[in-house]
């Protein structure tokens, strides 16, 4: 079963035209494209499209099972999920790293550990931001159209790299629960959304699509995070009722960097840095930088959004949290974390401890 959320539709191929611009490129590349488009008519993909309705990113996913032996060398039995068709329209929102969270979201919820693609080596941007997390070259595919390079992610391979492992936890490190107001949790974490929030928060923007996320805030004790750390999202009451029941616990993300203002040169180099994956407008940031003496950067990976939200009164009754503690940043166990992922209906092949 596909995953929607705003903006990206899931659609059958009967529906779309592939008269559409966008597929001009596809057409010139696979020959055959037009009869295997017709074939398809009963699949359904993941598109994106303009206000005018034209067509700007498509994700075709396929679970293949057994033995792949039309690339060299085969890829052994096994299950499989292949990118079958992977375009963006690239307008600097990051769309492609919320398509290939996409793609890690299908394959898990299947239970397959493995994906590929096959793609032209003229493709390079694509191809660096598949292998930036975690796709190696494996081999290649020879047809009548052309050579194309074979990319094949291993989620038994880990390597200690947050980015190659990634959507994997590691807790061999420290953990922490850091809050964020309501306002921010979802324009950050679009799989994170809450069932009774309004889905046309979720836009078409950097902060929204993209796997690493900036954050910024004073509270005490976030300079201290390191890289390897491992955050629990924790969603803070929206006013609508008792924080005890309307505060909860959403996602878990992975820590890569941590920035001080005084590690920034300047305004233009901490924009330069924050701008593009934070949730906050230019004006704010610019406000936080001027008048801000502890201000603090985190940018870390949105990795596993929990498929059950825990609310606060379990947080406290069932995992121990102290309600006398401070909440915005708080350390917690690992015990704690583990207690939280089986809670949350994580898959336990996603943590590593």
């Amino acid at each position: 079963m596909l995953l929607e959320d705003k903006n990206i539709r899931i659609v059958s191929f009967r529906d779309i035209s592939i008269d559409d611009p966008f597929f001009y490129s596809l057409k010139e590349d696979y020959k055959e494209f037009p009869e295997w488009f017709k074939k398809k008519s009963d699949e359904r993909a993941y598109v994106i499209e303009g206000d005018d309705g034209s067509i700007q990113a498509f994700l075709y996913l396929k679970e293949e099972f057994g033995k792949i032996d039309d690339v060299n060398p085969p890829l052994p039995q096994d299950n499989y999920l292949k990118i079958g068709t992977f375009k963006i329209n690239a307008h600097g929102t990051k769309l492609g790293e919320r398509f290939i969270k996409k793609a890690f979201d299908y394959a898990i919820s299947q239970n397959i550990r493995k994906i590929y693609v096959t793609i032209f080596p003229k493709h390079e941007w694509l191809i660096s931001l598949l292998i930036r997390f975690g796709f190696v070259e494996y081999g290649e595919k020879v047809t009548r159209n052309g050579r194309e390079i074979v990319l094949l992610k291993d989620f038994d391979h880990f390597t200690g790299n947050i980015e190659l492992d990634y959507p994997i936890v590691n807790l061999n490190k420290r953990q922490y629960l850091l809050s964020i107001y309501p306002d921010y949790h979802t324009k950050l974490f679009p799989d994170s959304k809450l069932m009774n929030e309004d889905f046309n928060i979720i836009d078409d923007v950097s902060h929204t699509n993209s796997i690493s996320k900036i954050y910024i805030c004073k509270m005490r004790g976030v300079e201290s995070l390191r890289y390897g750390d491992l955050l629990v999202i924790y969603r803070t009451s929206d006013q609508q009722g008792p924080a005890w029941y309307r505060s909860v616990a959403t996602s878990f993300c992975m820590v890569k960097e941590i920035k001080t203002k005084y590690d920034f040169s300047d305004l233009e180099d901490f924009l330069a840095y924050s701008f593009s994956r934070s949730v906050f407008s230019e004006e704010e940031l610019i406000h936080f930088y001027k008048t801000w003496n502890q201000l603090i950067v985190i940018n870390f990976t949105y990795n596993i959004a929990f498929p059950k939200r825990i609310i606060r009164k379990t947080l406290i009754e069932d995992i121990g949290i102290s309600q006398d503690d401070y909440w915005g940043f708080l350390s917690l166990t690992k015990d704690q974390v583990l207690h939280i992922a089986e809670l949350g209906g994580v898959n336990e092949s996603l943590i590593v401890y």
